[in-house]
């Protein structure tokens, strides 16, 4: 009798123990799937540049980035937030549009994008497959970046080998002084990426009149999965 006690009390000594093992497995496999669908939380460091009649700064800047709901790896979403600033010296006068150096003294363009309004506008550019550590300088400057003046959900189609220049906010400089644009939690969905995704924060400010400046500062590149 006390030989069949003792058996007994083994089998379910192991049965508890492989129960526990089981749930252990379950365990570690729910916090494996939890893990790879977490969010990302990047904070970015803060930047200055100098430029003719402007000094731009930004900071506080950060990304939370989260995977595709779909899981087809072609697509995912960053929360960015970030504060951009400005001390402008350069206007000429107030209100002024310009620059004014057409042949009839009429308003020409001078690589203006802010259509003869000094202005600081904010943005992300985005690259799909594309290192886009180097391609501040070199591509910035020739593309359009006032962008529309949100703070929202933004959707960005970009395929594997481009490049995108998102516009996230901005405002417009009639006069010298310090101007601050904040952005909060605005929402950019990458689409169509089926490989690896980066971005790094723009901030142009341009001034125009009798004479013209742009002044751009680059953020530091992040990975978006």
């Amino acid at each position: 009798m006390s030989e069949i006690r003792k058996r007994g009390a083994r089998r379910t000594s192991a049965m508890s123990m492989s129960a526990g093992v089981g749930a252990a497995v379950v365990a570690i496999g729910l916090m494996s799937t939890g893990a790879a669908h977490a969010d990302t939380f990047v904070p970015l460091p803060d930047g200055q540049k100098a430029g003719p009649g402007a000094v731009v700064g930004r900071t506080s800047e950060s990304v939370l980035i989260s995977p595709s709901l779909a899981a087809n790896g072609a697509g995912r979403t960053a929360w960015v937030s970030g504060t951009v600033t400005a001390d402008v010296t350069g206007v000429s006068g107030e209100g002024e549009a310009g620059p004014w150096n057409g042949a009839t003294n009429d308003k020409g363009t001078n690589n203006s994008s802010t259509h003869g309004v000094s202005r600081i506008s904010t943005g992300y550019i985005v690259g799909c497959q594309v290192d886009i550590t180097g391609l501040g300088g070199s591509i910035g400057m020739g593309v359009s970046m006032d962008g529309p003046s949100i703070s929202g959900s933004l959707t960005v189609p970009v395929s594997a080998g481009q490049v995108k220049f998102v516009g996230v906010a901005g405002k417009d400089i009639k006069k010298n002084g310090k101007y601050a644009v904040q952005y909060q939690d605005t929402q950019i969905e990458i689409q169509n990426c089926g490989g690896y995704a980066q971005a790094r924060a723009y901030t142009v400010v341009e001034i125009v009149g009798n004479d013209y400046s742009k002044t751009t500062l680059y953020g530091q590149p992040f990975s978006i999965g």
